[in-house]
């Protein structure tokens, strides 16, 4: 993007600051939303009204496609509008305009200004705009603002705003810091560490549960009739395209296949030469002779290692491949030697060493015989991934002339599937999983938020290696279930709440002893429970043994206090807080510093968030719903 004054800008905090507001992902229109079509005297190309700016239907349709744009080349695939207004970048891109205009009209209301002298030293030491020899060059800059969409007008105006922006962020938060409290405590938060003793509360404690009667099934399953409702499923058939599914490995001749191994045998399939190489570093050469005379005389490298103190363990440099070993000098003689022997004195890169070569293990191939059906099938695939444009093109017509996928699958040879009736996860009435969709989650979005009837646009896969192709067959709306449909999952429910709710009685008389002074292991003891400990735990920790809700009740429970949090497996977990510990906070440290100067950036967005909301809340903000609609496509289908 070659709106350099950004660029400038986003070198230091604030401006950096002021670019978050505009461009991040924070949205200060806390109140712009829901007003409605309430444009009075504005055209029908305005999609909102701040204060007495307006903005236009392409400003708006604009910065849209630019976030998809953006979006696409961050997650390397296909970002559709549908997709992307479900993300909510529609509703990001309209609050940054609105932002923006803000700004902007706070900036003149305040006669703030840019000198055009500030702008020309802008552009003349933007390095983007100079020639080979450092010098500014027009030619390069007129061509970069033109590739970028920018006339020269355009380019300087949004240079002037962007340096207004940020002036008003001065003014804002120009001397703001996280004061020392905040840091102390934003210190602890960070630092603090627990040493606790728990136990297991395993879902067998709470004993016997007689089977439910009917009555009480019918009374769970009527308080609780939206859990057990049907989600909307649907039915739909999928024509993917990749090189996959055109790939033919049948029509690959044993040649070819021969060929195209001879091709990757190297990278492939072949296993390079590994040779474990111990090493013996000396001071000079006279010393490295010495040693290697001695050796020749019948002393042994260990020995020789163990008289200049080196430990078993650093001896050996380890297995390597030749292409491991980055001095030439050692790996030259290293791959020379025969296993087992040691070489004359070596002038390596850190001085002069004697080498022994412990184990070699030699170079690997497998035969084409081992991979020719894998060899078949790279050589179709790579051939058919040369026709996907081609066929795309071709089915697309078909789709133009209404042809239903099951037809244009049985023209092109392609298999296609039928999916459903299946929720949007993927489950069927059964409880069981569906197979993932070619496309993944785009695939399942689309089908979720099409008709049938409806041609769909074609979902590109990753890496434009294809295509997938829908169309939505069935919809079976959302209802609600009888209880005879339901009864067996009611009564597994019933069961589980019985079991949480009797091992959640359990935990608190437990806790009630601990907290009137009884020892922990006591009272596990009286329980049948394990004893466990941790010591060190941090907030921010993740172990196997204790699930992040437990940690987090750790943390909200005082030193000396118990408690208990349920698991994923339907048990408790019961602990005791038996120290907290906090290390001083050294404000001279160069960690402190770097979280003061972070804490002090979160601090200042927060001011400024507020500072922006404000002075949208007094210029007035209207939305024109139905133009913003037209402009990020949200009125199509």
């Amino acid at each position: 993007m070659m709106m350099q004054g950004i660029r400038k800008a986003g070198q230091s905090f604030l401006g950096k600051l002021v670019i978050f507001v505009l461009f991040g992902f924070l949205i200060f229109s806390f109140a712009i939303w829901g007003i409605g079509d309430i444009f009075q005297g504005y055209g029908r190309n305005s999609v909102a009204r701040v204060g007495k700016a307006e903005i236009g239907l392409e400003q708006m349709r604009t910065a849209f496609q630019n976030d998809i744009q953006q979006l696409t080349r961050q997650q390397r695939r296909q970002i559709t509008p549908e997709m992307a207004r479900a993300l909510g970048l529609d509703r990001q891109a309209l609050s940054r305009l609105v932002t923006a205009s803000v700004l902007d009209q706070t900036a003149r209301s305040m006669r703030l200004a840019v000198s055009d002298d500030t702008i020309r030293t802008l552009i003349f030491e933007d390095p983007n705009f100079r020639d080979a020899s450092g010098n500014f060059s027009a030619p390069r800059f007129n061509d970069l603002l033109r590739s970028n969409g920018f006339t020269e007008q355009s380019y300087v105006r949004e240079q002037r705003e962007t340096i207004l922006r940020q002036q008003i962020g001065e003014m804002v938060v120009g001397a703001v810091g996280a004061p020392v409290a905040l840091q102390e405590l934003g210190h602890r938060l960070r630092n603090e560490r627990r040493d606790v003793t728990f136990a297991r509360l395993a879902p067998s404690l709470a004993g016997e549960i007689p089977a439910p009667t009917e009555a009480q099934l019918k009374t769970f399953f009527d308080e609780r009739k939206g859990a057990f409702r049907a989600p909307e499923r649907r039915t739909a058939d999928i024509l993917a395209l990749s090189a996959e599914t055109l790939a033919d490995a049948a029509a690959v001749s044993e040649a070819e296949a021969r060929a195209r191994y001879e091709e990757v045998k190297a990278q492939r399939f072949t296993t390079p030469e590994t040779r474990t190489i111990q090493q013996i570093v000396f001071p000079n050469a006279e010393e490295a002779q010495a040693a290697r005379a001695r050796i020749e005389a019948g002393e042994s490298f260990d020995a020789v290692a163990a008289a200049r103190n080196i430990a078993p363990a650093e001896l050996t440099l380890g297995s390597f491949t030749r292409t491991q070993v980055f001095d030439p000098a050692v790996r030259d003689a290293a791959f020379a030697l025969p296993e087992g022997t040691v070489s004359a004195p070596v002038a390596s890169a850190f001085g002069p060493v004697l080498l022994r070569v412990t184990a070699i293990a030699p170079e690997a191939v497998r035969a084409f015989e081992q991979v020719a059906a894998e060899m078949r099938s790279d050589v179709a695939t790579r051939r058919a991934a040369s026709r996907i444009t081609e066929i795309h093109d071709k089915i697309e017509d078909q789709r133009a002339a209404a042809k239903p996928l099951a037809e244009i699958a049985r023209e092109f040879n392609l298999a296609l599937r039928t999916v459903g009736p299946v929720d949007a996860a993927l489950r069927r009435p059964d409880g069981s999983a569906e197979a993932p969709l070619a496309g993944g989650d785009a695939t399942i979005q689309g089908i979720f938020r099409s008709e049938p009837g409806v041609d769909n646009e074609a979902i590109r896969l990753p890496r434009d290696s294809g295509y997938v192709w829908f169309d939505v067959k069935k919809i079976d709306p959302s209802r609600e279930q009888g209880f005879d449909e339901v009864k067996a999952q009611v009564e597994t429910q019933w069961r589980t709440e019985e079991v949480a709710t009797r091992l959640s009685a359990k935990a608190r008389e437990l806790v009630e002893r601990l907290d009137k002074g009884e020892a922990f292991d006591v009272v596990a003891s009286s329980a049948g429970l394990t004893i466990e400990q941790a010591a060190g735990l941090g907030r921010q920790e993740q172990r196997p043994d204790l699930p992040t809700n437990v940690v987090s009740l750790i943390f909200g429970t005082r030193s000396g206090k118990s408690a208990s949090a349920s698991v994923a497996n339907g048990g408790r977990i019961l602990f005791k807080v038996d120290a907290a510990t906090v290390p001083s906070y050294a404000r001279t440290t160069q960690e402190a510093e770097n979280f003061a100067r972070t804490l002090g950036a979160s601090v200042s967005e927060d001011i400024l968030a507020q500072y922006v909301a404000q002075r949208q809340a007094e210029l007035g903000v209207s939305i024109n719903e139905a133009a913003f609609r037209n402009a990020t496509g949200g009125n199509q289908n």
